[in-house]
C-alpha cells in the first residue's frame, strides 16, 4: 500500500478531479463549505487566472492503490519575492487523509520542486493572491466555515508540523452580534468625521454605475490599504479587471459602502455579503442541475448571518474614525435584512486596529488559522 505522488497537468478535466477530491474528503461534514467547482477550477487554470502573469505553479496528487488520498499546489509568486527580497515558494490547496506520511510526501513534492527553482523556503497555506484561501484552521473545528475560508480536519496542523514546518503567522476570526440599535458612539464619531474631514458615503442602485465609477478604485484602494500585510501580493491591472467582473455582479448594493472625500476620491470601502455557507453546502459545489437555486436563495432569501468580505480605509485615515461611516451605513442595512450575526473573516492576530473596532459588537473569537514555514 505504498503512496504514489503524481504531478498533474492543469487541464480542465484534471483540475476538476483535483477540486473534487476535497469535496469528497469532507462529504457529510457539517462545518465544511465546498467551493463552487467551476470557480476553483478557473482560479487554478493558468489560462484563466491573471495571477499566472507573475506566478509559477506545480500541481501534485497523492494516490494509494490507485485512489486519491491527497493534493497540493506549489507556487512561486515572483512579485512578492521581489517586493520582500526573498526566495520563497508557497504551498496551498492542501488536503489529505489522516496519514502523516501522505502529508509529508505532498509537502516534499513542493519542496523538491521549489529547490529546483532556486527557492530557499516554503510557506503556506497561501494562494496566488490574498483573495485566495489562506491558513490552516487550528481552532474552531466545530464552527461553520465561510465561502472565503479554508475548513480542514484537526489533524492537518499536527501533520504539517511533523513534516518540519513551524508557525510563521496566525489569523483570527470573530463572530459578532448585530446590534438591535445603531450604537450612538459610532453615530457621533461618523458625524464628526464627516464635518471635519469632508467625507461622505455614496450609494448606488445600479451595478454598471458602481463598476464604471469606482470598480478599479475599489481594488486600487485595497492595494494601498493592505500593502504592508503579511505576504500581500499587489493586484495587477489584469487581476483588477478580472475581479471586477467576478465579484461586482454578485453584490447586494445595499451592503456596499463607499466613502469618498471632497474630490469624490474613494478613501474607504465596506463590502458585505449574505452568508453563502449553507447554500454552498446544499449545492455540493455544483451549479447544475439545482445548485443555482440554492445559491440564488442564499443571496436573496432569509438569512441570519452576513460575511464582512472587505473593509479598507486609506492608510492616512485609518486612525481618524473613518470606519465609523461604514458602520453608520451598514448596520441599519444588516438590521433591515434581519442579520443577527456578522463574520469578520480572517485578520492578522497582530492587527489591533482592526480588532479594536469590533468591541461594541460583543465579538467572540471563534476561529484561528495558521501559516507555516520551512527552510530548504
Amino acid at each position: 500500500m505504498s503512496i504514489e505522488i503524481r504531478q498533474i497537468t492543469p487541464t480542465r478535466s484534471e483540475l476538476k478531479k483535483f477540486v473534487q477530491f476535497q469535496i469528497d474528503l469532507y462529504e457529510g461534514n457539517a462545518f465544511f463549505v465546498p467551493p463552487l467547482i467551476s470557480d476553483d477550477v478557473n482560479t487554478l487554470d493558468p489560462q484563466k487566472n491573471p495571477a499566472f502573469d507573475f506566478t509559477d505553479a506545480a500541481y501534485f496528487m497523492a494516490y494509494r492503490d490507485g485512489k486519491p488520498v491527497g493534493r497540493i499546489v506549489g507556487m512561486i509568486n515572483r512579485q512578492v519575492n521581489e517586493k520582500l527580497g526573498e526566495a520563497d515558494a508557497r504551498f496551498g490547496w492542501i488536503d489529505f487523509t489522516d496519514d502523516p506520511e501522505v502529508c509529508r510526501l505532498l509537502l516534499k513534492s513542493v519542496e523538491d520542486w521549489a529547490r529546483s527553482k532556486g527557492m530557499k523556503k516554503v510557506v503556506g497555506p497561501l494562494g496566488f493572491s490574498d483573495l485566495d484561501y489562506e491558513g490552516t484552521l487550528i481552532e474552531g473545528f466545530d464552527e461553520l466555515s465561510t465561502m472565503a475560508t479554508i475548513y480542514n480536519y484537526p489533524y492537518y496542523g499536527p501533520h504539517i508540523e511533523a513534516a518540519g514546518y513551524e508557525k510563521e503567522s496566525d489569523w483570527v476570526e470573530f463572530l459578532m452580534e448585530v446590534p438591535a440599535e445603531m450604537p450612538e458612539r459610532y453615530n457621533r464619531v461618523a458625524e464628526i468625521v464627516k464635518n471635519k474631514l469632508g467625507l461622505r458615503v455614496v450609494k448606488f442602485n445600479n451595478r454598471k454605475k458602481i463598476k464604471d465609477a469606482y470598480g478599479r478604485a475599489i481594488f486600487e484602494l485595497v492595494n494601498e490599504s493592505y500593502k504592508d500585510l503579511y505576504q500581500y501580493s499587489p493586484l495587477t491591472d489584469r487581476q483588477i479587471d478580472h475581479y471586477i467582473d467576478l465579484y461586482l455582479g454578485l453584490l447586494n448594493l445595499d451592503l456596499v459602502c463607499l466613502i469618498v472625500d471632497k474630490e469624490d476620491t474613494l478613501v474607504g470601502i465596506g463590502i458585505a455579503l449574505p452568508s453563502m455557507s449553507r447554500a454552498l453546502q446544499k449545492s455540493k459545489g455544483k451549479m447544475f442541475p439545482f445548485g443555482w437555486y440554492h445559491l440564488l436563495k442564499g443571496l436573496k432569501g432569509k438569512n441570519d448571518r452576513v460575511d464582512l468580505l472587505l473593509v479598507a480605509i486609506r492608510p492616512d485615515l485609518q486612525s481618524k474614525g473613518a470606519n465609523a461611516l461604514i458602520f453608520q451605513d451598514l448596520i441599519p442595512q444588516f438590521q433591515k435584512y434581519g442579520y443577527k450575526y456578522a463574520e469578520s473573516n480572517p485578520e492578522m492576530e497582530s492587527n489591533d486596529k482592526v480588532q479594536n473596532q469590533w468591541t461594541i459588537f460583543n465579538p467572540r473569537q471563534h476561529k484561528r488559522r495558521r501559516s507555516y514555514a520551512k527552510k530548504l
